[in-house]
């Protein structure tokens, strides 16, 4: 079977979803010597990814979202003639008519809206929301399996969409071990951390309201550490830490790369974790992994995911948040080892090997349909 797999969107640069590129890539290389395979690359990682003998890399330098890939993208697939497509993103092409297969990661922007939630002015924000749910439709209701990270994100699409159960896939993410802590050695803990994007659901401005709360008639200030990359959410974030007066409290790290990252997480007091919504949850796995505690939101997707090790608040109240917080800070020392141990063996039943495994076998049913 040759498969080809849209990897525009490769290398951690783009965030959650590069992630999931280079871990879907990298395991299907290592378990599928039997299928031929083409990847679309941009251009940095056209010149630098190394990859198997039954591996093609094909030059698709053009971003996502916009016009050119709209127009250009179905007919280099078609040159390419694969039986078979993985989209990692729903930014299928509209006029794309091959077989193929799509991965939802979360339904946020069918919820997520207002001028709060994007960067362009009113006109522009109404054209490209209209424009997205014309290609995500599209992208749900063509495919003939749909990958996603959660049942929570799976009902979601049923729901909406009115589609059979048996059209949509779960796959659990994975783990990076890379991102584990190497050094092992635990300090004073004086700070919580907080890594991801900025962007509105992701709830951060309660969270800075706890951390105001949580510092309120205290000896020894909380701080609380953001790593986020920079952007224009990232700005507007800084504009509000300072507009409430918690600049001596609240620190932005910018973008803190996985080498780094485990020990960021290890010597935190825990990691706080406020979104409103979500697809899967991966940092809080992530920071689990590293040794430390991890505080979430009371929401499905994250009692799916980390079942009963994490403590949860009301993603909707700073005091929910701020006694989470206090509840971590005041933990006995056995206790928050034995947690932490138990978070450490609990994340290991997510694995990028198995849900490489199972995408290929999704691949594999998808070449019987007709």
């Amino acid at each position: 079977m040759k498969i080809l797999i849209d990897g525009r969107l490769y290398g951690l640069e783009n965030a959650g979803l590069g992630r999931y590129v280079v871990n879907l890539v990298g395991e299907i290389g290592k378990l599928d010597r039997k299928n031929e395979y083409i990847i679309l690359l941009r251009k940095k990682y056209y010149d630098t990814l190394k990859l198997p003998k039954n591996w093609q890399k094909v030059l698709a330098d053009f971003r996502h979202y916009g016009f050119s890939e709209q127009i250009k993208l179905p007919s280099i697939i078609k040159k390419i003639n694969p039986d078979l497509t993985h989209f990692p993103h729903f930014n299928v092409p509209l006029f794309y008519r091959g077989k193929y297969v799509v991965t939802i990661h979360d339904m946020l922007m069918h919820k997520s809206r207002g001028l709060e939630s994007t960067t362009q002015t009113p006109l522009l924000y109404l054209v490209k929301r209209f424009g997205y749910r014309i290609v995500f439709d599209h992208a749900v209701k063509s495919a003939r399996k749909i990958l996603v990270p959660s049942f929570s994100v799976k009902q979601e699409i049923v729901d909406t969409y009115k589609i059979l159960n048996s059209k949509v896939k779960v796959t659990y993410e994975g783990v990076d071990l890379k991102i584990r802590s190497e050094k092992g050695e635990n300090r004073n803990y004086d700070y919580f951390v907080y890594t991801g994007n900025a962007y509105p659901h992701k709830n951060l401005k309660r969270l800075i309201d706890a951390v105001n709360l949580l510092n309120k008639n205290t000896v020894k200030e909380i701080k609380l550490l953001i790593s986020s990359s920079r952007n224009v959410f990232t700005q507007r974030l800084e504009k509000l830490i300072s507009s409430k007066k918690a600049s001596k409290f609240i620190h932005l790290l910018g973008f803190v790369p996985d080498n780094e990252l485990g020990d960021l997480y290890e010597n935190s007091v825990a990691f706080v974790f406020p979104p409103i919504s979500e697809g899967f949850g991966l940092p809080g796995l992530e920071a689990m992994a590293s040794g430390t505690l991890l505080l979430a939101s009371d929401i499905p997707v994250f009692r799916e995911i980390y079942k009963g090790n994490a403590i949860y608040f009301d993603p909707y109240s700073p005091e929910s948040i701020k006694i989470a917080m206090k509840k971590a800070l005041k933990m006995d020392k056995n206790l928050r080892a034995e947690k932490i141990l138990e978070g450490k063996h609990f994340v290991k039943r997510y694995s990028w090997a198995k849900m490489a495994k199972e995408t290929l076998s999704l691949y594999e049913s998808c070449n019987s349909l007709r």
